[in-house]
């Protein structure tokens, strides 16, 4: 007679209560890993943009909600949160400003329990007057405070859940699955907001000179590799000392404020400048050629030159002086950052050397003299 027994013969059939406490720790380790996973990918990510992208796009496939956004306190600001762009999948009411104060009743109210809210909960909690229309109006499905050591530092807001027909909303476990989720994104949102304010000038909200070097010399290793351009633009404020003397310091500051948010409104988001210092501004085209390079240069002259600078009730005239330069892979071989700010430098000095108000684009002419000098 044959000793051999079938699988299912030799492993007993385990109790149901068993397999099923069974099932919920493989659950755990599952969520353990995943948690581990989502550490690692948050604590990865210092720029603020893509940290909030993935903390969205982490919450809406873990939690499988439509859509979710972080209202996150106003750049080197805190008297506001807002939601600005950090949300995807969520309807906007174009009729509500979508910004928080922080003296709104919700903020100290969320802040101080360790919890979830949906929204009829947090109505419940909240008096009369507080307003809840930025959050309300997105009809999310929970609201989730980000909080590290008591500190506030985003508000999450998931929108319709995605539900099986027996559910009923968030399980206790899913909660606090998503407050654990919370507490790492508080704390890389803490981590990035506090190299964005190291990282960044206090006057103008431009980054620093330190800070574009290091990202310069990044998106210069890759365009090598790439065989792609990088332009360098750098600019001076025409005879900016004569604000200071003529009107004050303070003058200075709104000119060198208002310069900032011209160059910022003229280049993408990919793009980055810097207040390089005193009155001297950089600015990095990601994978831009010499017209398109030029073209941008141009804009930004013009818009500085035609806008009306008025400094308590007087008018005062602003142009600018630009250099240009290109890193190309056969015209332009660069061998490290600095050698391509010297290029836009040097051309800077032509525009002012020139007669001021001008572009001026690093030739190959212009570069031989670079470094016949060096």
């Amino acid at each position: 007679m044959s000793q051999d027994l079938s699988h299912s013969e030799q492993t007993p059939s385990l109790n149901p209560e068993y397999a099923e406490i069974v099932s919920q720790y493989e659950k755990k380790i599952y969520d353990l890993k995943t948690l581990l996973e989502i550490s690692r990918s948050l604590c990865s990510t210092i720029e603020f943009s893509q940290l909030i992208e993935s903390i969205l796009y982490t919450c809406m496939g873990q939690f499988r909600v439509l859509g979710a956004g972080i209202f996150v306190p106003e750049p080197l600001d805190s008297d506001y949160f807002v939601l600005n762009r950090n949300y995807n999948g969520l309807e906007l009411d174009p009729n509500v400003t979508y910004r928080i104060s922080v003296s709104n009743p919700l903020i100290n109210v969320i802040t101080k329990n360790d919890r979830v809210f949906t929204i009829d909960e947090l109505k419940a909690e909240l008096p009369a007057y507080a307003d809840l229309g930025p959050i309300s109006s997105l009809k999310p499905s929970l609201i989730v405070p980000l909080v590290q050591r008591n500190h506030l530092d985003g508000i999450l807001v998931l929108g319709e859940k995605i539900s099986l027909p027996e559910e009923q909303g968030y399980s206790s476990y899913e909660k606090e699955l998503i407050l654990t989720i919370a507490s790492l994104a508080a704390v890389a949102i803490y981590n990035s907001t506090l190299l964005e304010r190291s990282s960044t000038d206090m006057m103008t909200h431009l980054k620093l000179k330190y800070f574009f070097y290091n990202v310069l010399t990044d998106k210069l290793d890759a365009a090598m590799a790439q065989n792609l351009p990088l332009a360098v633009i750098m600019f001076d404020i025409d005879f900016f000392k004569r604000f200071n003397d003529t009107y004050g310091h303070a003058c200075g500051d709104y000119v060198l404020q208002t310069v900032a948010k011209i160059i910022r409104s003229c280049i993408r988001s990919c793009d980055l400048a810097s207040r390089y210092g005193g009155e001297e501004f950089t600015v990095m085209l990601d994978k831009t050629g010499k017209d398109d390079a030029m073209t941008v240069a141009e804009r930004i002259r013009q818009h500085v030159e035609e806008y009306d600078f008025c400094y308590e009730n007087q008018h005062v005239k602003v142009t600018i002086s630009i250099g240009v330069t290109v890193f190309d892979s056969e015209k332009n071989l660069v061998s490290s950052p600095k050698q391509l700010v010297d290029q836009a430098d040097q051309a800077l000095y032509v525009s002012k050397r020139s007669g001021r108000n001008r572009v001026t684009f690093a030739d190959e002419r212009l570069i031989s003299e670079i470094k016949i000098t060096e």
